[in-house]
């Protein structure tokens, strides 16, 4: 059957504008006893250039298909009525050459040269030659002194609508053969080929759900309606690395997508709304979206923010953002994940801006330039009500030089994985295994850090050893057994915010424990400790010179020995002799004695 577009004609018969192509849909006019398939240019010319085309007209059918024929254009460049095959729109309009891309700034003549140049200011400064001046006269304006040249028109690709670059990324463009279908207009027919195969694209299109155009020059939605009604079931879309000049393009084809939640498109650099627009329900399923290398300011994004009340993933990295803004109580509520990566922040005090978004769980904010770390709302040992959500935190690579903002962010209520390598502040420990030692023992509730587990174990040998190793500046700060006559320095406290937490949960530092290392020897590197069986009365206590680097896998090869029982089937605990009451798991077979801080004349328990 012979139908019209708005009937729903196939659309791998349509190009780039939505106008019904000859080349693709393969129709012809015939005779009843032999069938002639005429060339493109007959097609888009006069009907009457071909037999049987009076019948035709009589309907309107053949009119319709010859003016939309003339229409097509699928190529992105202008049509005939655009003068010396400039677009109407070009300046401003996203731009490849190659594999290059750039933004048209200017459209006109350079004199002396003849003709109508394009001033494109490239993406890569590299591949320019100037400012926008030439010879003198100043024709547009680049950011960077080489950043622009002049190329002729034809030398630059505008790109494609989105549903052609779907159809050719996804092998749906090409002719296809297939069965015959023909319509009889009087004593003629007009026969259709390859509708079948048609249709079996269109039932492909319709099963798309996740649609990946990277580096398919789109840069504009195309015919109205067209996509919704070609791929309905479309929910993921990677656009990055087109030719989209602005955010109006991307709701132009977001609005026909009615279950978006995915959205990438990253790495086009375009135009933004600069004033806040009404409220649209374009974007009111997406939950993740993408705006990398795009070019947009903090101030953007919150104008943008209320068209995306369910969003709650947003990627923002290498922006240039520098200042933030406190998004409004309507905006941003369902937010868990924000990405600032590769944004260069006039300082920590910004984080305080965003710091009450209500469901954050993850801020990644690597190569940011935050060279400290801030919360003033709470004290020594208390949770700050910023960021009340937050449980993963990303400040690698940054500035930041002192403790004290690693301090800070056991203030962080729901914090549990950091990353936080390659930090200068890093640098004054050059053992990774003390440095990892010490951030555990400031946060306390971190499980994760730099994406490695923290296990209990490790955790009661950081904090441990902690305890110990700033005993003696406890000590001399003010620091004392007696509860009464504990009052350590506002410095120290400062310094050491969760040293007076660790002494509740370990008790204070014995005297003995604090006491400076003897030269490292093989005599002074033994450990003598008493091996006792709790629960086994019969066997009698044993004592043992141990390597204090012994781990305690060899530890529990030598009890088989002695006591005739598998190494799988100890369990192995700890007491010291300066904290009476309290028993220590040795639970990590890898660690060595020393890692859970056992000292001379402690006290190995051991059950089976």
């Amino acid at each position: 059957m012979l139908m019209s577009r708005g009937a729903g004609l196939a659309p791998a018969q349509w190009g780039a504008g939505g106008a019904f192509s000859p080349e693709r849909g393969r129709w012809r006019l015939a005779e009843r006893k032999g069938a002639v398939l005429p060339s493109p240019s007959d097609a888009a010319g006069s009907a009457a250039a071909t037999p049987g085309a009076e019948a035709a007209r009589g309907s309107g059918a053949w009119l319709r298909l010859a003016a939309e024929a003339r229409s097509v254009s699928r190529s992105g460049f202008a049509s005939p009525g655009m003068a010396a095959g400039v677009p109407s729109d070009a300046l401003g309009r996203r731009v490849a050459c190659g594999t290059d891309h750039a933004t048209v700034r200017y459209v006109g003549s350079v004199p002396p040269t003849a003709g109508v140049w394009l001033g494109v200011e490239w993406d890569d400064p590299q591949r320019g030659k100037h400012d926008g001046t030439y010879e003198g006269t100043q024709y547009f304006k680049c950011q960077h002194p080489r950043g622009g040249s002049f190329i002729r028109p034809n030398k630059a690709n505008f790109g494609v609508d989105f549903l052609t670059a779907v159809k050719d990324r996804y092998g749906m463009s090409n002719e296809q053969g297939g069965t015959e279908n023909a319509l009889v207009f009087g004593k003629k027919t007009v026969e259709f080929v390859g509708m079948d195969s048609i249709a079996e694209q269109q039932r492909q299109l319709n099963q798309l759900v996740d649609v990946s155009v990277r580096e398919c020059a789109v840069s504009h939605a195309g015919q109205k309606e067209e996509i919704g009604r070609t791929c309905a079931n479309i929910r993921h879309i990677d656009l990055t690395k087109n030719l989209i000049s602005s955010w109006e393009t991307v709701t132009a084809i977001a609005s026909q997508v009615q279950n978006l939640e995915t959205l990438d498109i990253s790495e086009n650099k375009m135009k933004f709304p600069s004033t806040s627009a009404s409220v649209s329900s374009v974007f009111s399923k997406l939950r993740i979206l993408a705006l990398n290398r795009t070019g947009i300011t903090w101030t953007e994004v919150l104008l943008c923010a209320p068209g995306w009340p369910a969003l709650e993933e947003l990627y923002l990295t290498s922006n240039d953002i520098t200042v933030l803004e406190r998004p409004g109580d309507d905006v941003l509520q369902t937010l868990k994940l924000l990405d600032l990566s590769d944004n260069h922040l006039l300082d920590g005090n910004q984080l305080h801006l965003i710091a009450h978004l209500p469901r954050l769980e993850q801020l990644i904010l690597r190569n940011t330039g935050i060279s400290s770390i801030c919360f003033p709302d709470a004290g020594f040992g208390c949770k700050t009500k910023m960021f009340r959500s937050l449980k993963h935190l990303a400040i690698n690579e940054n500035k930041i030089s002192q403790w004290s903002s690693i301090n800070e962010l056991d203030k962080l209520p729901s914090l549990r994985s950091l990353q936080c390598h390659n930090n200068p502040c890093m640098d004054t420990e050059k053992n990774p295994e003390t440095l990892r030692q010490l951030i555990i023992a400031k946060i306390s509730q971190l499980e994760v850090l730099n994406k490695s587990e923290i296990l209990p174990a490790e955790r009661k040998g950081a904090e441990l050893d902690y305890r110990k190793i700033f005993g003696s500046d406890w000590l001399a700060a003010g620091g004392n057994w007696n509860p009464e006559k504990n009052k350590p320095s506002e410095e120290f406290l400062a310094a050491h915010p969760r040293y007076p937490s660790l002494c509740l949960k370990y008790g204070a530092p014995e005297e003995g424990e604090l006491k400076g290392r003897e030269p490292v020897t093989l005599k002074n590197q033994l450990l003598t400790l008493t091996i006792k069986c709790p629960e086994n009365p019969e066997q009698k206590p044993v004592e043992k010179k141990l390597p204090e680097s012994m781990t305690i896998q060899r530890v529990k090869g030598l009890l088989y020995r002695l006591l005739k029982i598998p190494g799988s089937e100890l369990k192995l605990s700890y007491q010291s002799s300066k904290l009476e009451g309290k028993e220590v798991e040795l639970d990590n077979d890898l660690k060595p004695l020393q890692f859970y801080s056992i000292e001379n004349g402690d006290c190995v328990l051991v059950r089976w």
